[in-house]
């Protein structure tokens, strides 16, 4: 389980106007939640958050975060972007107490190539790329590996599957599937091209002298 440290101040100030003037000088505004406390406004530097978060998994990491003279152990549970320009803009965090099991999502890490990939020119199609487990915060492991060595064309893994850590319960249906071997693709045969029929040429007007009335005739005699 990854450990890192992080810095944050209290914050006083709170509302949408207070958070908009945080962000405007590139701090970002938090909570920190937990156990038989009142919630806990901070403000985080916001590059340095971003660093971070670049390197290292918010899901698996548990953040020390320093708030004047006092450290709490925490996961961040909740991170808020900006819907269009993607920087933090809010973050939620949860201190945790020795001995009280967390929930958290562990990423699913396949090792190994399928024999139906060797063999047979599969394609190995990763369905579920993370599960949700119970752990105690000590014990929260990076990833779950899952060999994938022996599956063959059309062959599956599945939730039931899964080596899991000592103390860690997966909380996901056993039934789930993490990964498909698929048969090879095969491209599909472009259309048979249309003959074009060629049109058939314009009929060539037919032009006529008028026949001349009845009346028109004998004055012309």
């Amino acid at each position: 389980m990854a450990t890192e440290s992080l810095n944050a101040t209290l914050r006083t100030d709170t509302g949408k106007g207070a958070a908009r003037k945080l962000r405007a000088t590139a701090h970002i505004p938090g909570v920190v939640y937990g156990r038989n406390r009142s919630p806990q406004p901070v403000t985080l530097d916001g590059r340095e958050l971003e660093r971070l978060l670049e390197r290292v998994s918010a899901d698996t990491t548990i953040f020390e975060l320093h708030v004047g003279s006092t450290t709490a152990r925490t996961l961040i549970r909740e991170v808020q972007r900006h819907p269009f320009r993607r920087q933090i803009i809010h973050v939620d965090f949860q201190e945790l107490v020795a001995g009280e099991l967390v929930t958290v999502d562990v990423p699913v890490v396949l090792t190994g190539i399928p024999a139906g990939v060797r063999n047979s020119g599969g394609v190995l199609d990763q369905v579920m790329r993370q599960v949700q487990v119970r752990v105690d915060p000590s014990n929260i492991p990076n990833h779950i590996d899952a060999d994938v060595t022996e599956l063959d064309l059309n062959d599956s893994l599945h939730v039931r599957d899964l080596k899991r850590p000592e103390g860690v319960e997966v909380l996901e249906d056993d039934d789930a599937t993490i990964c498909v071997v698929a048969p090879p693709r095969t491209e599909e045969a472009p259309p048979a091209p249309v003959a074009e029929v060629p049109e058939a040429p314009a009929e060539p007007e037919l032009i006529r002298k008028p026949k001349p009335e009845e009346g028109e005739e004998e004055e012309e005699k």
